[in-house]
């Protein structure tokens, strides 16, 4: 069939067919071994042209194994053959331990393909595909295959599944039934869904400031100064030890100083001492606590009578009273660790820091601090707040470690649901999770729990916002430079990658690639991703539903795969428009 090489290029050669009518047969994508007495070259057909084919060269066999990339040509008398079996294997892989098969390629003679599971998933991933091109489908029967694999059993795996809309819950739900010892969870925000499953519940102090920031959405410095006041006070007014109801009271004792030698008139200072008794009252500063005079004594509220000079009535036993519980030397207190503190707690926090630091006095601090003070109020009177309602103290690793096992049970896939709630809450809530296991993975010893963190509609989550301007990171991209080496690894599962940060996409090493067709995505993809030819992107332009070109460092060179339906299937089809519009 294939006569002689006329010409080699930088990256691809031209073969001179012995018979024309060979056009006539398949041998479109077909390999090729280039051989000479020095080199073995890989070598797969691309283009037919009059009487002969260009060739794109591959890569490489050496010493029984197969190099990606060709730095070698083959010379113009190389010879030209089909692949031995052996070498075959080199390409698509073989099954073994640390292997997990993939589907069939279409094109080297429907040889199964494995991946190297260290590569597939210790790795960032990006699985892109337009709605209906068989994404869900490919990415649910992936994950199934890791658990399908009788030589393998991840039984310490922790994939978390976001998932926007459940479709999930029918994949993994009965997984058990491969493994008694494997088990799935389903964690939702919609309780009412038909999947049954447990209401997502986040203790708020795990939260750090930057998290507090995303949840309240703000914009600004001064917004994220006063949120890091608020939660140093929440720390502090949850404890109830001696040192901390000193510091308490002192910084109970500054605020009135303050309000009481402000230039407002005494009732306005009186509302805003009040309203502190009210927020944060201790023993020592509430309405009936008692002040000793010469003689007498006064509840405190009765030393705030405003006389006839608009002047506090007890002032001077009152300013004796506040002074007594002012101490210097507590203004270096920080506490020892965080209690159990609710959201409840954390307002009544920021309204105190709102008063006691005179930030809504201050005009031009007042925007950005009563902006605050609605959205927390709005977040605790609303419906999210039953997501940080945790009923006891816990700390970030058994936290994790409950979300992973229960009554006794290792769980290897957790689904959390975010189906009911709006884009913004639900983008808070991915970043605090993934916030908290980076948090946790960097703690424990260097990669010996690895979480495989899938995000499906990626671009939901994972966009190019003012993260970095407030906090001086952005939790996504720093997962994805900083995250494989502390096992803390991202799969973006997406229809949209023109969405999508550029930073966490140019960081991941493996890309599934379903059927794509919006222009835009295209030519994203085509500038992100490291190393991708204009021939892989034809490839995937006219690739069936259900298959892939799958490329990176899980597989020895870009190849289309045809995966395998997944049993069960995910919720992940249209509706059916004839059943729906003709059933009674």
């Amino acid at each position: 069939m294939f006569e002689k090489i006329m010409f080699i290029g930088d990256q691809d050669v031209q073969i001179k067919l012995k018979d024309t009518s060979a056009l006539e047969s398949d041998i479109m994508n077909m390999p090729l071994i280039l051989q000479d007495n020095e080199k073995t070259i890989l070598g797969e057909v691309k283009e037919l042209l009059d009487g002969s084919v260009k060739v794109k060269l591959l890569g490489e066999i050496e010493s029984g194994k197969f190099i990606g990339g060709v730095l070698r040509k083959p010379s113009l008398n190389a010879s030209i053959r089909a692949l031995t079996v052996d070498e075959l294997s080199l390409i698509v892989g073989n099954p073994g331990f640390g292997y997990m098969e993939l589907g069939i390629s279409p094109f080297y003679s429907s040889k199964k393909v494995y991946a190297d599971i260290n590569e597939m998933f210790s790795t960032h991933t990006c699985y892109f595909g337009n709605t209906g091109s068989g994404k869900s489908c490919g990415v649910a029967r992936i994950i199934q295959n890791v658990f399908y694999n009788p030589q393998f059993v991840p039984f310490k795996s922790n994939f978390l599944i976001f998932d926007s809309s459940g479709e999930y819950y029918t994949a993994f739900s009965k997984i058990n039934e491969i493994n008694p010892n494997y088990h799935y969870r389903f964690f939702t925000t919609n309780v009412n869904s038909s999947h049954s499953g447990e209401l997502l519940s986040i203790p708020i102090w795990l939260l750090s400031v930057e998290d507090i920031a995303l949840l309240l959405s703000a914009t600004t410095h001064t917004q994220l100064s006063i949120i890091e006041k608020m939660m140093k006070l929440v720390k502090i007014f949850s404890q109830s030890d001696a040192e901390a109801t000193r510091y308490k009271n002192h910084l109970i004792a500054n605020a009135i100083m303050t309000i009481m030698y402000s230039n407002q008139g005494s009732a306005s200072k009186r509302d805003e001492i009040f309203s502190i008794f009210n927020t944060c009252p201790t023993n020592e500063f509430n309405l009936n606590s008692t002040v000793q005079g010469v003689g007498y004594t006064r509840k405190l509220q009765e030393c705030f009578l405003i006389d006839s000079s608009d002047q506090f009535s007890e002032r001077v036993l009152l300013t004796e009273y506040v002074n007594k519980f002012i101490d210097p030397a507590l203004n270096q207190y920080e506490p020892d660790k965080t209690h159990y503190f609710t959201l409840n707690d954390m307002e009544n926090a920021l309204n105190f820091a709102l008063i006691s630091e005179g930030w809504l006095r201050n005009e031009n601090v007042y925007a950005d601090a009563i902006t605050l003070k609605v959205k927390l109020h709005d977040l605790v009177i609303g419906p999210n707040a039953k997501f940080f309602d945790y009923k006891e103290f816990v700390r970030l690793d058994q936290y994790l470690s409950s979300l992973i096992i229960k009554d006794n049970q290792k769980f290897q896939i957790i689904n959390i649901n975010l189906e009911d709630v709006d884009d913004a809450f639900a983008k808070s809530i991915v970043k605090i999770f993934t916030r908290l296991i980076f948090e946790f993975s960097r703690k424990v010893q260097r990669g010996s729990i690895p979480f495989n963190i899938m995000l499906e509609e990626a671009h939901r989550y994972v966009q190019r916002d003012q993260d970095d301007f407030l906090f001086g990171y952005n939790i996504f991209d720093r997962v994805a430079k900083e995250g494989r080496k502390y096992g803390v690894v991202m799969a973006l599962i997406s229809q949209r990658p023109v969405d999508l940060s550029e930073t966490v996409i140019s960081q991941c090493s493996n890309f599934v690639i379903f059927k794509m067709s919006h222009p835009r995505d295209i030519e994203y993809i085509t500038k992100m991703i490291p190393n991708i030819t204009e021939d892989t992107i034809e490839k995937q332009k006219s690739l069936q539903v259900g298959n892939c070109l799958a490329f990176g460092s899980a597989f020895k060179i870009p190849m289309i795969v045809k995966l395998e339906m997944p049993n069960p299937m995910p919720q992940s089809s249209s509706c059916n428009v004839v059943t729906n519009w003709t059933s009674r």
